[in-house]
């Protein structure tokens, strides 16, 4: 259980990404609810580019510190100079659950292909196709999970008394952790499923697993260009007007939006509107895609929010507000000092 930044107290979904050879789980990432398509795209764009460190982290856990062979990763990726001790894996192809969603498969699938990514869609209730996926859910629940407040146990039969109560960790805390313990505790720790050839009865890391391909075959870094993050976010499709644009009453807008106002996009498709993309986690700015290229809009009332407001924080506000008798789809005044461009 961990607390929303509203306060209650909710569940942790967790969705990773697991490399079959070296068993490294190349991205993990919780929310508190069912996971969305965002989630399989970051858990793609974190797959291809290094692990940055940070600040709260020790320098054992640089890659320069561990077994990986960080100077051939370093003079074929300079971005290998500040990274944390996690391999970085281009894969060949990506297995996916065939209940995610049309428009994610169809994302998903797009952007692989521009990567030279193959996607295969796992069969129905056959498990036995994503049984790494299974058997990492298990470990990750035995060796990391049981062991922090608020665990609930797989079952009633095995949680404790008020387990609400003892919950203490937001979901940002969280993801600090779990990234953490998977650098300290997954990655270097002896897998039952890794065994050194010439000593098939060692165990060895993740770590140690990928040291081996990289010696053999080296390592060909894949430039990943910033717009294509913004690919991979859900997309909106939404008219430039001279307020700016609105996405589910929150209105974003900044002055280089002036030349599209009141213009047609070009696409007859979308009856002229514009292609809009967005983070569900970060609503402080959407990402327009123009003929000259993608512009950044901020949210018109980002100066009133001082704490992370994602799309679950502002849909339970709206609920509160609802019970109360408010109306909750009004929007706050602009403040005294904001002047609109």
């Amino acid at each position: 259980m961990v607390v929303l930044d509203s306060g209650v107290m909710a569940r942790a979904d967790l969705t990773i990404a697991v490399d079959v050879a070296t068993r490294t789980i190349c991205a993990a990432v919780l929310r508190p609810v069912g996971t969305k398509a965002v989630d399989a795209a970051l858990l793609l764009a974190r797959t291809l580019v290094p692990e940055p460190m940070r600040s709260s982290w020790p320098v054992t856990l640089r890659m320069a510190a561990s077994r990986i062979p960080h100077r051939q990763l370093l003079d074929a990726d300079a971005r290998m100079e500040q990274a944390a001790a996690k391999p970085v894996i281009v894969p060949d192809t990506v297995v996916i659950r065939r209940r995610q969603g049309v428009h994610l498969r169809c994302r998903k699938i797009r952007t692989c292909a521009r990567w030279g990514i193959s996607v295969q869609r796992a069969r129905p209730r056959t498990p036995t196709d994503k049984a790494i996926v299974e058997a990492t859910f298990s470990a990750i629940n035995t060796l990391f999970c049981q062991h922090l407040a608020g665990y609930t146990g797989r079952d009633v039969s095995r949680r404790g008394e008020r387990v609400e109560q003892a919950a203490v960790w937001t979901i940002p805390e969280l993801q600090d952790l779990l990234d953490e313990w998977l650098l300290a505790g997954w990655q270097m720790r002896p897998h039952d499923a890794l065994r050194d050839p010439f000593r098939p009865g060692k165990a060895i890391s993740a770590n140690d697993k990928y040291a081996s391909p990289v010696a053999a075959c080296g390592y060909l870094p894949l430039v990943r260009r910033g717009e294509d993050h913004l690919e991979l976010l859900p997309v909106a499709w939404r008219a430039i007007n001279d307020y700016g644009i609105r996405i589910a009453h929150r209105t974003y807008d900044t002055a280089e939006l002036g030349p599209w106002r009141r213009q047609h996009s070009g696409h007859a498709g979308k009856r002229g509107l514009w292609e809009v993309h967005y983070d569900p986690y970060d609503l402080s700015q959407v990402f327009v895609r123009t003929d000259s290229g993608w512009i950044t809009v901020p949210w018109v009332h980002l100066p009133l929010v001082s704490a992370p407001f994602a799309d679950f924080t502002r849909a339970h506000a709206r609920r509160l507000a609802a019970e109360t008798g408010l109306n909750d789809t009004k929007r706050p005044p602009l403040p005294a000092s904001w002047t609109r461009c």
